[in-house]
C-alpha cells in the first residue's frame, strides 16, 4: 500500500516508524514531516488543513490509505473530504471530532450517556464566567472550549488564580479556542490515558499510558502539551479499564452513533482515577503526544494492522498482542517552553545515536538546515526507550538524553516517578 501520514510531530514520527515495519507498507509519505521523519520516509510540503489540496496530492501519488495524525485537520473536516473523494482514512469525521474540538460538546455527550465526569458550567462571555468563579470556591479547572494544542487548561488552586485564568482565556491567550470557556470542578486522584480504536460500532482497547503535563519535576509549573510518558500505566488496572469501557467509552460511542456521527479512529480517554473509580477528564480524537510514542514503541508493526482494521470496520476480527514490556519517553523542549522560546538552535549528537526497536529518538519540532538538525518547535525531541521493566526503560531513555548535546534545551528528570518512586 501507498500510505500518507498527515502531521509533523513526534506522534507522526512514531506512527511512521511503526508503519514502516509492516509488510503492507510499500511507500510511505509524511506531510509535512520533520528532520527525523525525513530520514525514514519521503516528506511533502502540502497544507494538511486544505482538503482539496490533500486530495489532489493523494491522486497524484496513488495513495491508498491516509492516517490523519493531529487534531486540527480532523476538526476542519479533512477526513470527510478524503472519504468523500473515495480514499480510505484513519481518523474521525468533523462531527465526531467534536469530542476533542469542543469541551462543551463532550460534556453534553457525557450527560446524555451518564458517563461519570466532573461537574461543569459553560460560558460564552467574560462577565458570566467571572461571576461564576466569584461565587464558586477554588480549586477549579478552567478550560478553553476549543483546540489549544494541549495547553488550554489552567488548574486554579486559589480563587485569585481562577479569576486570573478566566481573564486570560477571554483576553485571547489561547486565541479563538478561548472564545468559550468550560469551568469544571477539580477532580482528585491520579490521571491516566486509555487508548481505544473504534470502527463506528466496535471498540478495541490498545493500551494505557501516563503523561506528565506539568513543565517541572514533581509535577510543578504550568501545563504543557506533555513532557514525557510511560506505558503501561499501573494505576489503570484491568478492572478499572473495564469500568471505563462499560461506563464511559461504550456509552459515548453508542450516543455518538445515535446522533448520526459514528466514531471511527482512535479515541483517547483521559481518566481521573480515585478509589478504583474512573471519571472522564477529556477525550482526544487522535493519539496523544507523547503517549503515542510509547504505544508505538510497544506495538511495533501490528499497530498498522490495527489502524487499518479500524478504518475498514473490521475491528471485531482483531486482537492486540502485548509483550510483557514497558516503554518511556522523555521530552526535550526548548528553554522557555511553554512560554516564549528561541528557535534555530543546533542539536548535536543525534547522528551518533544508535537506534533500534528498543531505543529511538522521535523528532517533534526539528528542521534540517545546512547538514545540521535545528530546533524549530517548543517540544523538540521525544527520547524513547523500551525495557523488560519500567526502570530499565527509564535508564535507557535518560542515557540517550545524556548523549544529546543541546544547551538550549531542557527536560524533566523524573518521568515515570509515580510508578517508580
Amino acid at each position: 500500500m501507498n500510505i500518507l501520514i498527515l502531521g509533523s510531530g513526534g506522534r507522526e514520527h512514531s506512527l511512521a516508524w511503526a508503519t514502516l515495519q509492516n509488510p503492507k507498507c510499500d511507500k510511505l509519505i509524511v506531510a509535512p514531516g520533520n528532520a527525523g521523519i525525513a530520514k525514514i520516509a519521503d516528506c511533502a510540503k502540502i497544507d494538511i488543513m486544505d482538503g482539496p489540496e490533500v486530495i489532489n496530492f493523494c491522486e497524484e501519488n496513488s495513495i491508498d490509505f491516509v492516517i490523519v495524525g493531529p487534531e486540527a485537520p480532523l476538526a476542519a473536516g479533512v477526513a470527510d473530504d478524503l472519504r468523500g473523494a473515495g480514499f480510505l482514512v484513519f481518523g474521525p469525521s468533523k462531527a465526531a471530532a467534536q469530542l476533542e474540538a469542543s469541551k462543551a460538546f463532550t460534556k453534553e455527550i457525557c450527560a446524555a450517556s451518564n458517563a461519570p465526569t466532573a461537574g461543569y458550567a459553560h460560558f460564552t462571555d467574560h462577565a458570566s464566567a467571572s461571576a461564576y468563579v466569584g461565587q464558586t470556591p477554588a480549586p477549579l479547572v478552567i478550560k478553553a472550549d476549543g483546540l489549544a494544542a494541549g495547553k488550554g487548561v489552567i488548574i486554579a488552586m486559589t480563587d485569585a488564580e481562577a479569576a486570573a485564568a478566566v481573564d486570560e482565556m477571554f483576553d485571547g491567550a489561547f486565541g479563538d479556542a478561548g472564545a468559550e470557556v468550560v469551568i469544571e470542578e477539580f477532580m482528585e486522584g491520579e490521571e491516566a490515558s486509555f487508548f481505544v480504536l473504534c470502527d463506528g460500532e466496535n471498540v478495541l482497547p490498545i493500551g494505557t499510558a501516563q503523561d506528565h503535563k506539568r513543565v517541572g519535576d514533581g509535577d510543578t509549573g504550568p501545563n504543557t502539551g506533555g513532557m514525557g510518558a510511560y506505558s503501561p500505566a499501573p494505576v489503570l488496572t484491568d478492572e478499572i479499564a473495564q469500568k471505563a469501557l462499560d461506563e464511559i467509552i461504550r456509552p459515548t460511542m453508542a450516543e455518538m452513533a445515535k446522533r448520526g456521527m459514528p466514531y471511527q479512529g482512535v479515541l483517547y480517554a483521559g481518566l481521573m482515577i480515585k478509589d478504583g473509580q474512573p471519571r472522564l477528564v477529556e477525550y482526544n480524537a487522535r493519539f496523544g503526544d507523547p503517549e503515542c510514542q510509547v504505544l508505538m514503541m510497544r506495538l511495533g508493526a501490528q499497530a498498522f494492522d490495527l489502524i487499518h482494521a479500524a478504518s475498514e470496520s473490521r475491528l471485531s476480527d482483531m486482537r492486540v498482542n502485548w509483550a510483557a514490556d514497558h516503554a518511556i519517553t522523555v521530552v526535550m523542549a526548548a528553554k522557555g517552553y511553554p512560554a516564549a522560546y528561541e528557535k534555530g538552535s543546533v542539536i548535536k549528537g543525534l547522528n551518533e545515536m544508535s537506534e533500534d526497536s528498543s531505543n529511538m529518538v522521535f523528532h517533534a519540532g526539528t528542521t534540517a538546515k545546512g547538514g545540521a538538525i535545528t530546533a524549530t518547535g517548543g517540544r523538540v525531541l521525544n527520547v524513547t526507550a523500551r525495557g523488560a521493566s519500567l526502570q530499565e526503560a527509564r535508564n535507557r531513555a535518560y542515557d540517550m538524553v545524556s548523549r544529546i548535546n543541546w544547551p538550549e534545551g531542557f527536560n524533566r528528570s523524573d518521568i515515570g516517578w509515580r510508578a517508580l518512586d
